[in-house]
């Protein structure tokens, strides 16, 4: 009986050490971390060190190797896994800003967005008032992962952008805290700033 109890408590800890995440600012694994290790397979291989046929490693897109939303020749895309795709986002978490920016060695805010999606072979705009006029509009009490949030920061249109990771949160690259970041939209800034929301699928 005691074991049992022992179980159940280990397990309430978990959860609650899982849950934080993404305000804690831990990454859950097996996400990978720039320039640090993967849980047991190396970027672009199964855990059997095979190629992933629907990888494309970080950073094939930089100058001169692939433009973003492109895929290697012979990568079929991944069907649309939005766990996955936030998974990919979150990973990219302390990567610079930079204006103009779009692979890991920096990101401005549309050029993070464009980066993570065509690593599932999903192609967007490349401009923050572009990618407002694709996919489908999302009520913001419909919000699921994956989706991309728009808000108005510098005019009253599109003018940045980032990734629902569930709940009130969301991943961007935003200039004016340097590095790619989870926010709440809920917040006394984001909030009154939020234009709306596009489901890419």
């Amino acid at each position: 009986m005691p074991q049992m109890y022992a179980r159940a408590i280990a397990s309430l800890v978990l959860a609650a050490a899982t849950g934080a995440c993404a305000s804690t600012g831990a990454v859950p694994r097996p996400f990978p971390m720039p320039g640090g290790t993967q849980s047991s397979a190396a970027p672009g291989t199964t855990a059997a060190g095979t190629a992933d046929p629907g990888t494309v490693a970080p950073g094939t897109n930089a100058p001169g190797t692939l433009a973003p939303g492109t895929l290697a020749p012979g990568v079929v895309p991944r069907p649309f896994d939005s766990y996955a795709l936030t998974g990919t986002a979150l990973s990219l978490r302390g990567i610079p800003y930079r204006n103009g920016g779009t692979d890991p060695k920096g990101f401005d805010c549309s050029g993070f967005t464009q980066y993570v999606f065509a690593q599932y072979g999903i192609s967007i705009p490349r401009e923050v008032r572009e990618q407002f006029r694709v996919g489908t509009t999302v009520q913001a009490d419909q919000l699921v992962a994956g989706d991309l949030l728009f808000f108005a920061t510098t005019d009253p249109s599109a003018s940045h952008v980032g990734i629902s990771i569930g709940g009130d949160e969301f991943v961007h690259a935003p200039s004016s805290t340097g590095v790619v970041r989870v926010e709440h939209l809920g917040s006394s800034y984001w909030s009154p700033r939020f234009l709306g929301a596009r489901r890419i699928n």
